[in-house]
């Protein structure tokens, strides 16, 4: 089975927090099975150099407005453009194939709207959402969701 790769970005630590969870869930799932995959997760920052991706990915973000409710007042982002900039480099956009996203449900509209836009920019499903840091039942429910993201990926390719 093909690994699992999430490019993520995290501003106040929840994010970087989840992506470590969730690739050390695949690695316990792979060393109880051989058969499954490992989870391969790069944080994307400032710092981070154009690159071009030659497989495929998912993009992980949590919501941040600096400006605008995001809902019918407009959106200013600002802490999370490195990430929606290094996807738009190159042609990194035609290989992500899903969107996950994280915010406060006390936000209400604004939960993991970052996430939804970036689905809609790079046309990439919104596949998964989770609360702050996630839940351990998140972290498996994700992986069981790039799973099928993934193997459906690589059936399409052959």
């Amino acid at each position: 089975m093909t690994n699992i790769r999430v490019l993520f970005i995290s501003v106040s630590g929840n994010t970087r927090s989840f992506a470590d969870k969730l690739a050390a869930y695949g690695q316990a799932q792979h060393q109880a099975n051989a058969d499954e995959p490992l989870v391969e997760v790069q944080e994307i920052s400032e710092a981070t150099m154009p690159a071009k991706e030659t497989t495929p990915f998912v993009a992980m973000v949590p919501t941040y407005l600096d400006g605008g409710n995001g809902v019918d007042n407009g959106v200013k982002e600002l802490m999370t453009n490195a990430l929606g900039e290094y996807i738009a480099d190159g042609g990194n956009e035609d290989l992500c194939i899903g969107v996950i996203g994280s915010g406060n449900k006390n936000f209400n509209r604004q939960y993991c709207l970052t996430a939804k836009r970036y689905a809609a920019a790079f046309t990439a499903p919104f596949i998964a959402d989770y609360e702050l840091r996630g839940t351990k039942a998140d972290v498996a429910r994700i992986y069981s969701i790039l799973k099928t993201a993934f193997a459906q990926t690589a059936a399409q390719s052959k």
